[in-house]
């Protein structure tokens, strides 16, 4: 039995006197307990609101939310915000992109992580600053006795970055959602910051969903690729498939944009043209037409389904044919 099921999940912004803004329109997917989920594509792709929508941290107005998240039996967004607080950090956790905007900048770190254990799991005084301390040693912070008293801005990016997954991991969640965990930090600190999500994930069993528009994390850490494009999943599949034969135009674009170690020497980067607003409404046909390659008419007068593709699922109505994505995944 999953221990997440998203079904049908929308969220339309509307402001008064402008048109709707669907961001996130119908998404599916599970998520078991152990596994590795990513949720892929550029910015503004419906990704990091998917979580948000999940988490329930969308703002209360300017928005409508549909669909379902069923964790452990019960909807999450049919429950009161005061149901969903006593849920966050016990249940489910969230590791934010941004660690300096998401850290309070005047309160000290071991506060930050003490009033989650005194909130969900009613240690208080020096109990909870020891297991404060052990969080904080436990996600590679050095000498963390110390960095207890210490601020936001006195810690590094990727300490910065281990402190909010400490504040994450304190109740030991059931449910982790880390969004772009490994933005603008450099590649040694990305390198340790998956190792320790990877690490955690297989110590503890905790389900983890990661938000990226990086396919060279995918590689590393997910079991299950959702690629999404204009707030729907255009592809998923498991993670050797994808990267042995990416059928969607757009996934195959992403990874063509990647730099390779084994590419010839001065073979260039193939950038997906256009940007992401250039599309058209999914009612109207395929939102990535525009941009897309293999575009044909039927992909600008009719909406694609998602449908089962040998081991995963696509919508499409040109896709990459099987033996160039066989082969430019061998490469």
């Amino acid at each position: 039995m999953a221990l997440l099921e998203v079904r049908d999940l929308s969220v339309v912004f509307q402001r008064k006197g402008e048109k709707p803004f669907t961001a996130v329109d119908g998404v599916s997917f599970d998520v078991d307990p152990g596994q590795t989920v990513g949720l892929v594509g550029e910015s503004g792709c419906g990704k990091s609101v998917t979580s948000l929508a999940i988490m329930g941290l969308l703002p209360r107005r300017g928005n409508r939310v549909g669909g379902t998240a069923t964790f452990e039996g019960t909807n999450l967004l049919s429950l009161s915000d005061n149901q969903m607080r006593e849920r966050r950090g016990r249940d489910l956790g969230m590791v934010f992109q941004d660690p300096l905007s998401s850290l309070n900048p005047v309160i000290s770190i071991g506060l930050q992580v003490t009033e989650v254990l005194q909130r969900h799991r009613g240690m208080k005084g020096d109990a909870a600053k020891r297991k404060a301390a052990e969080l904080l040693d436990k996600v590679g912070i050095p000498d963390p006795t110390r960095r207890l008293s210490e601020y936001p801005h006195q810690l590094s990016g990727g300490m910065r970055q281990r402190a909010l997954i400490a504040i994450a991991l304190a109740c030991a969640p059931r449910l982790l959602i880390a969004d772009e965990p490994t933005t603008a930090l450099d590649v040694t600190i990305q390198a340790q910051i998956l190792s320790l999500l990877k690490e955690l994930v297989t110590d503890t069993g905790t389900a983890l969903v990661m938000i990226t528009h990086d396919l060279g994390v995918v590689a590393g850490l997910c079991d299950e690729v959702n690629v999404l494009y204009g707030g729907k999943i255009v592809e998923r599949a498991e993670r050797h498939a994808l990267f042995n034969h990416a059928r969607h135009p757009y996934t195959h674009g992403l990874l063509g944009s990647i730099p390779r170690l084994d590419a010839p020497k001065g073979e260039k980067l193939v950038p997906i043209k256009g940007s992401v607003s250039d599309n058209i409404p999914w009612d109207n046909g395929c939102a990535f037409a525009p941009r897309c390659p293999n575009a044909i008419d039927d992909c600008r007068q009719t909406m694609p389904v998602l449908e089962t593709d040998g081991p995963g699922q696509l919508r499409c109505h040109n896709p990459v044919e099987l033996a160039d994505a066989v082969r430019e995944g061998a490469r």
